[in-house]
């Protein structure tokens, strides 16, 4: 089966951050841009105009979703799109009761920039990644 599936409210005009994933600015990708999950390859794929531009690989054990990696195209750099991934990305862990292990550095800054997403740590993970103050 060749499956694959958008995330919810991450299509088209959706971004949030610039550069490091740490802003928040809304106007910065305005392509037809989705967040799709392939399980069959292990990882989430941002695509701008049905051009995968990026990647966010994961694997999943039990209720526990690993990050180790992301990586977006240096041609589409600064625009959003790697934050646009991550947010799908934490947001599909979310609706699916998953905790995460972000080892990915930008997908950690992400959540410690993001501190409502530090719920999905479980919070004896959260000082291995330095997410120990980000909730509080």
């Amino acid at each position: 089966m060749n499956r694959t599936d958008a995330i919810p409210g991450y299509g088209s005009g959706y971004t949030s951050g610039s550069g490091n994933g740490a802003g928040g600015r809304k106007d910065e990708v305005s392509m037809d841009t989705k967040v799709v999950d392939v399980p069959e390859r292990g990882r989430f794929e941002v695509r701008v105009d049905d051009r995968v531009v990026g990647l966010a690989s994961y694997h999943v054990d039990g209720t526990t979703m690993t990050l180790p990696h992301t990586e977006v195209d240096p041609s589409v750099g600064g625009q959003g799109i790697g934050t646009a991934l991550v947010a799908g990305v934490l947001a599909a862990a979310r609706e699916r009761g998953l905790t995460v292990l972000p080892y990915c550095s930008f997908i950690r800054h992400y959540i410690q920039q993001h501190p409502e997403y530090t719920d999905l740590v479980a919070a004896d993970d959260r000082p291995h990644f330095g997410l120990e103050t980000a909730d509080r």
